[in-house]
């Protein structure tokens, strides 16, 4: 008989820790599969965050490194500088990437820095207790937005693709879902392309994946998916923000 579907080779075969319905599984399951096609496990360099996927470091058979609370895109940078033929990513949630981490991901983006990133946006802290992220939405209901969030008292959301597609040192920026079937095809596609472009060493290369929290967020899990498609999508449309060379000019000049 043949095979058809299998785990991936660069995935350990251990059981993961995250909650029923959390869709971490899926996402790590897309980077593992397009780590295999690109036959580049031997030379991967993960980097894991603080928050829910802590542990990715049990997850993947590549090299990991444990970064602290939201420097993991500099941790990656001086990965990547020390090591240039390594093929560098980090995996990242919303609060580790877009709070803690602000400084971090928007100076390694504007840096043009020759990485991956795989960014999770769930729009909670899932890993200690639900409080309000950067990405929470407006009203949204949170252990530290119990009435829900006031954009008045706490800003708006943050919308990562929309404000890194700015710099000009970011190379490719886009945000997708893994919702349905379809969409997580899109994903892995946005994945697979993240990757190349740092094989081919065009820059900064980022993918933002719209995720679910049914634990925090207090749903099941299928309701958890109908509040992605309802709520979240709308206010983080999915499709591509930036795909550009941003050093090209700069070498052409240069010849």
């Amino acid at each position: 008989m043949s095979v058809v579907f299998k785990k991936p080779d660069a995935l350990c075969d251990v059981t993961m820790h995250y909650c029923p319905g959390c869709t971490h599984g899926i996402v790590h399951r897309l980077v593992a599969e397009v780590i295999d096609e690109l036959g580049i496990v031997g030379n991967t360099v993960g980097v894991a965050p603080v928050g829910c996927a802590v542990f990715a470091y049990n997850y993947f058979e590549c090299d990991m490194i444990e970064a602290a609370h939201g420097r993991a895109p500099a941790v990656a940078t001086g990965c990547k500088r020390a090591n240039p033929d390594n093929i560098v990513f980090t995996y990242q949630g919303d609060g580790d990437l877009a709070a803690i981490g602000t400084a971090e991901t928007v100076h390694a983006a504007a840096r043009g820095e020759n990485i991956t990133v795989i960014f999770i946006n769930n729009t909670i802290y899932g890993m200690t207790s639900g409080q309000m992220a950067p990405t929470s939405l407006p009203g949204q209901v949170t252990t530290t937005s119990p009435y829900g969030r006031d954009p008045k008292i706490a800003g708006f959301p943050i919308r990562v693709c929309e404000m890194l597609s700015t710099l000009s040192g970011t190379a490719y920026c886009e945000r997708v879902s893994v919702d349905c079937v379809k969409n997580v095809m899109q994903a892995k596609k946005a994945i697979r392309k993240a990757f190349e472009n740092q094989i081919a060493g065009k820059g900064f290369s980022l993918v933002e994946v719209l995720s679910t929290c049914p634990s925090n967020w207090g749903l099941s899990p299928l309701e958890s998916l109908e509040r992605l498609r309802r709520d979240m999508i709308p206010y983080y449309p999915l499709g591509v923000y930036c795909d550009k060379e941003p050093f090209a000019a700069l070498e052409e000049a240069g010849k």
